[in-house]
């Protein structure tokens, strides 16, 4: 053990977490970092006894790219799941692939047209301030708050996630989500939560009134620790050499970082493979603290990895940031998986992302990808309100027109034979951009039957029918065309982004493992929303009326559907 994880002393469980302990080389006499030992391959058929824990876990924007690109150098955690059923081909399905609506079909079963989660934020012209705008996971009734600066809620979530339904059929279950986003942790865990925690950008939090667990003061105590100290940059894996080249965006050099620190720099830490290990200490500190797993009853524990997202946002997918990123993902899982084996409970491990994304422009069109590009100003929605209200011979005090990621709300005290001009005329003006595939109106979307076939196969329409609801959704949405960006112009913290209704942004792995179990792939389509189901089906619970399936997670002749 090296001397600043010693530092971070705490628990058991933030001990075991390697990249807490972000060293440019090994104190003398130092422990090993522990690595899971890769299971064989059983050949019997998958338990038919329950699992007393269901942990799944979210890693955002773990793209099915990216997991492609690293399975082969994954050692830990991640190595131990590739031996278990895995599905490398799963889909966000839906058009809005950003991290609220994707954290809601994960534990739920349910599209977010029926979640009611459509969006990152929304337009609602109905409520009592003046923004307008929405958050996905805040109480927006409480008064002098915004979509920026808000109190956090469950409210928007419009169904019950797999936990909710564990613990009305067992008041014992005990339901416990942490991590590094408010929306994974309340998206992922619902409205019945024994304990949920996030990291609100300074320290790890919850709802008001909310006593704080010894597991969660520990881990305050090891990140302030951890933060308060200059961070030395991190070695660089040799897989990750031919990656170590920089390029210049936005008037920064990346692609070479090591994830070097100031002492006190909080948003340092938030980018950084410390950020994720720090909330699978905290989450493995939860298992031992309230002996998850150990009672008559199953328990479940969702984990929301967050730093991934940040790292893509920040530096880009295809650098040495990331590469070293997924390194350390795969040793933390390693750490959080040896401390659940030491607890001798019969875990059963879900992973996968709440969306995937693809690399900053400038990266990719140096990458034999020329047509990338980013979206031009004129698709603004102030600009195309502007040029609308000339045209009809409108004011534009206040706008005609509002927006939220890429729906467009028109604004409801027009008359409605104008705000039907606006609209007639809105879209054919976005039809015209050069980088638009799509300007579909709420009329036509609603209009759509509910898709059918695999996701790969869907259209634009069916993507976003998905993503519908009528009571949020927008008068018009704007889709792009594929390697067309959101980002006008990247700069510091904000380089590449994802959120589109193009497969690079909605493939995800998804992967199952648990003790004793048979491994096998199908590289065939699968959805996020199969997943609730699946696990249910391991409990013995029904879940009647989702939109996902149960996936049979025995290779042979047994089905663990039919239970």
């Amino acid at each position: 053990m090296n001397s600043l994880t010693a530092a971070l002393l705490a628990s058991a469980a933030l001990l075991a977490m390697p990249a807490l302990a972000q060293t440019a080389s090994p104190v003398p006499g130092a422990a090993p970092a522990p690595v899971a030992t890769l299971p064989g391959t059983p050949q019997a058929p998958f338990p038919t006894t329950p699992p007393k824990l269901i942990v799944a876990i979210s890693v955002d924007q773990f793209s099915a790219d990216l997991f492609a690109q690293y399975r082969n150098h994954f050692t830990g955690g991640m190595a131990r799941l590739l031996t278990g059923a895995v599905f490398p081909s799963g889909y966000q399905s839906h058009a809005a692939t950003e991290t609220c609506p994707g954290h809601s079909t994960i534990l739920t079963g349910y599209r977010p047209a029926h979640t009611g989660i459509i969006a990152n934020n929304w337009v609602d012209q109905s409520v009592n301030r003046p923004d307008k705008i929405v958050y996905c996971s805040e109480d927006e009734s409480v008064a002098g708050m915004d979509h920026n600066n808000y109190v956090v809620s469950d409210k928007h979530l419009k169904v019950p996630t797999l936990g909710e339904r564990m613990k009305t059929a067992d008041p014992r279950v005990r339901t416990v989500s942490v991590a590094g986003k408010d929306r994974a942790a309340v998206m992922m865990g619902g409205h019945k939560m024994d304990e949920i925690w996030w990291w609100d950008g300074k320290t790890y939090v919850s709802y008001a009134g909310r006593a704080v667990p010894l597991v969660v003061e520990r881990t305050r105590k090891a990140v302030a620790d951890l933060i308060a100290r200059p961070q030395e940059p991190m070695p660089l894996p040799g897989f990750c050499k031919p990656l170590d080249r920089p390029i210049t965006v936005g008037g920064q050099t990346l692609g070479t970082g090591r994830f070097q620190r100031a002492a006190g720099d909080l948003k340092a830490f938030r980018v950084s493979p410390a950020a994720d290990a720090a909330v699978l200490a905290m989450a493995a500190g939860f298992v031992q603290d309230m002996k998850l797993g150990q009672g008559p009853q199953t328990d479940i524990l969702s984990v929301g990895l967050s730093a991934t997202d940040y790292i893509g946002h920040a530096l880009g997918t295809q650098g040495a940031e990331m590469c070293i990123q997924m390194a350390e993902l795969d040793r933390s899982l390693a750490g959080f998986f040896e401390v659940l084996d030491q607890t001798g409970v019969d875990y059963e491990v879900m992973l996968t992302a709440d969306h995937g994304a693809h690399d900053m422009t400038e990266r990719q069109q140096l990458r034999a990808m020329p047509m990338e590009s980013h979206v031009a100003p004129e698709a603004k929605t102030k600009t195309m309100a502007a040029a609308i209200a000339r045209t009809l011979g409108l004011p534009n005090d206040p706008p005609i027109m509002m927006s939220a990621e890429g729906d467009i709300y028109i604004d409801r005290a027009l008359p409605a034979a104008t705000r039907a001009k606006v609209l007639a005329e809105a879209k054919r003006r976005y039809e015209a951009l050069p980088q638009v595939a799509a300007a579909l109106t709420r009329d036509e979307i609603a209009a759509t039957p509910w898709p059918t076939t695999p996701p790969e196969t869907w259209t634009l329409r069916e993507k976003a029918r998905s993503s519908y609801d009528p009571t949020r959704s927008g008068d018009l949405l704007i889709l792009l065309k594929p390697r067309v960006t959101t980002i006008e112009e990247p700069g510091p913290g904000y380089v590449e982004t994802h959120g589109s209704p193009w497969d690079y942004d909605r493939r995800v792995p998804i992967l199952f493992w648990r003790k004793g179990m048979a491994g096998f792939e199908q590289p065939l389509s699968v959805e996020t929303v199969d997943i609730a189901p699946t696990l249910a089906a391991t409990i013995g619970l029904p879940m009647p009326g989702v939109d996902g399936r149960c996936l049979d997670l025995d290779p042979g002749a047994a089905d663990t559907c039919r239970r």
